[in-house]
């Protein structure tokens, strides 16, 4: 069995991770930070996005594979995968911002919604009742 809706997500937030890595990355080197966040409120900020991001997608990864696996995934599965994809993109980039901001209230909550949905249909395809 192919899981592609997974396969898709997987390779996504491989990719995303990469992007949040490098960003992180690129600021240590411009400020010549080799360990830790020296302090630096913009990479303390990039490191907990990437940090955040690496706390969620794991779940939304596993709900994604269960779900495809009883084979009552499809296109809206491919969507919800790829509007959390999307929240976290817009997360990071609020990140970026001190204050608080519209980008990361947007991630924060699409990421929140699309994980409690996810987690809402597993079980009622374990009650039978999807």
């Amino acid at each position: 069995m192919i899981l592609q809706t997974t396969l898709s997500l997987a390779a996504a937030a491989a990719i995303i991770n990469f992007w949040l890595a490098f960003r992180a990355g690129r600021l240590r080197a411009m400020h010549k930070i080799w360990h830790g966040d020296g302090e630096n409120p913009l990479l303390m900020r990039r490191m907990r996005a990437q940090a955040n991001f690496v706390e969620h997608t794991p779940f939304l990864l596993i709900l994604v594979a269960v779900i495809e696996m009883t084979g009552k995934g499809g296109t809206w599965l491919a969507l919800a995968g790829a509007l959390y994809m999307t929240a976290r993109i817009l997360h990071a980039f609020g990140m970026d911002k001190g204050e608080p901001n519209l980008l990361r209230a947007i991630g924060f909550g699409f990421t929140m919604l699309v994980i409690l949905g996810l987690c809402i249909v597993a079980v009622m395809i374990s009650l039978g009742r999807f």
